[in-house]
């Protein structure tokens, strides 16, 4: 079962779609990223093995997208309507919140972890630098997420690979950035791992 609904955001109105679990243990919200949106194909197999395992899932766009820009606001920006977000669906759901998203959606969630009072950041395709600027990681924030991190990345991702870390799980898929590879992989990593929060 879904549901979307608008929520008021500092920047404008963000939209959830709802992807409701059948008998919910915890919350997944996940945004997309830079320039796509959330029809990507990680995010639908990441939305379907998590309510197998049991979430619901809030598919997250943000104001920029759902007014029709395609050019993404600053990070500044982001962080703030995200955080709205979360402050507005989290009351209505029990049990862990685990925040995340694809590429840029990423970031966000990693940025924002501690405030948005996550248990967890799933990292879709997460862009470790610009593409042939290595120089410009972007490794901080990973690491700055402050709870335990899963990233699914593909093995041949120009926006780099991050590594595995403390409390950081790294699989690696064949395919580049936009993951359209493997996602029978994707998906039992995505499901096996929220599994394991809520044993």
């Amino acid at each position: 079962m879904t549901a979307a609904r608008e929520v008021d955001t500092p920047r404008g109105p963000a939209r959830v779609t709802l992807h409701r679990a059948g008998s919910p243990r915890g919350l997944l919200l996940l945004g997309h990223g830079a320039g796509g949106g959330v029809d990507a194909p990680d995010l639908v197999t990441a939305t379907a093995a998590a309510t197998a395992a049991g979430f619901d899932v809030g598919l997250v766009e943000q104001p920029y997208r759902v007014s029709g820009r395609r050019a993404p606001a600053p990070a500044g920006h982001l962080d703030e309507a995200w955080l709205a977000v979360v402050a507005a669906v989290r009351p209505c759901h029990d049990g862990p919140l685990v925040v995340g998203g694809r590429s840029s959606g990423a970031r966000v969630a990693c940025r924002t972890a501690t405030t948005a009072g996550a248990t967890a950041v799933l990292c879709l395709a997460f862009p470790l630098h610009p593409p042939g600027r290595p120089e410009r990681t972007r490794a901080p924030e990973l690491e700055a997420a402050g709870v335990p991190v899963l990233v699914v990345q593909g093995r041949s991702d120009r926006f780099g690979v991050p590594g595995d870390g403390p409390d950081r799980r790294v699989v690696l898929l064949d395919g580049d950035h936009g993951l359209k590879k493997q996602h029978d992989l994707l998906g039992s990593a995505v499901g096996e791992w929220l599994a394991t929060l809520t044993r």
